[in-house]
């Protein structure tokens, strides 16, 4: 957890992979996890990076998910409301079910 910390500290001032390898000095200079980090460095430093890649990853594409989803409804709303059909629009903004409908309805799902 300190190990942790030190490193979130860091990463506000320097890029991920400068905070860990700044966080593992610390910790072995003030005896926190010392021998485990001189002896496993490399390997801390590497599952460290790793990790805050994926997480990061995984982020970047809940976002684009989420944006590809907000561009479908949007899409759907345009479409109805060209169509003179703004009541199916009322209603898909409160009724998920029937948004999902009317999205297969033009075959946008």
């Amino acid at each position: 957890m300190k190990f942790v910390d030190i490193v979130r500290k860091y990463q506000q001032e320097m890029p991920f992979p400068e905070a860990v390898e700044k966080a593992i000095d610390e910790c072995i200079k003030k005896g926190i996890l010392a021998e485990f980090l001189r002896k496993n460095r490399a390997e801390v430093l590497r599952v460290s990076i790793f990790e805050y890649d994926e997480e990061e990853h995984m982020r970047q594409e809940r976002e684009e998910s989420r944006q590809e989803g907000i561009e479908q409804v949007n899409d759907l709303y345009d479409k109805l409301f060209e169509l003179g059909r703004s009541e199916d629009v009322k209603r898909a903004v409160k009724d998920a079910k029937y948004r999902e409908k009317l999205l297969g309805e033009f075959h946008m799902d």
